[in-house]
């Protein structure tokens, strides 16, 4: 069994889809903070100061000792009022086509920079019987 696994994990398509996973989660990362640090505060400024994070509906009562604001989502979820954050889907959406737009451009480009496969030469199509059967016939009357 012990050899089976490590056979299956040293297989090529394995390990890239591991380095793939791993740089996958990295790069969501920085599309992210891209996201969230330089375009939805550009968006927001934009928009005379739009706060995407404010954007939700109070589905719950508050807590009798809550301190906070009730225009603050973090601290609203954070003492366990049900909550729709709209403004933090909106971001997710956000960060998701960035991060769909980015691997696009990079597939375009690995495809763009591959070289197309050299186009094998197609193999003569094997000669019907009946073309075959009416050549020997005409080579035989010619015999004669």
């Amino acid at each position: 069994m012990f050899k089976e696994f490590r056979d299956f994990i040293s297989r090529g398509n394995v390990l890239d889809l591991a380095v793939g996973v791993i740089i996958g989660g990295a790069f969501a990362t920085i599309t992210k903070s891209l996201t969230d640090d330089v375009l939805l505060p550009f968006i927001g400024w934009l928009f005379g100061g739009v706060d995407f994070s404010r954007f939700f509906v109070r589905l719950g009562p508050v807590p009798a000792d809550f301190k906070g604001a009730l225009t603050d989502y973090a601290a609203l979820k954070a003492a366990g009022v049900p909550l729709i954050g709209y403004g933090a889907f909106v971001t997710a959406v956000i960060n998701f086509l960035i991060l769909a737009f980015v691997i696009f451009l990079i597939v375009r480009s690995a495809n763009r920079l591959m070289a197309p496969p050299p186009a094998a030469e197609a193999a003569p199509a094997p000669e019907p019987e009946e073309v075959t059967l009416l050549r020997e016939i005409r080579d035989s009357l010619k015999g004669r």
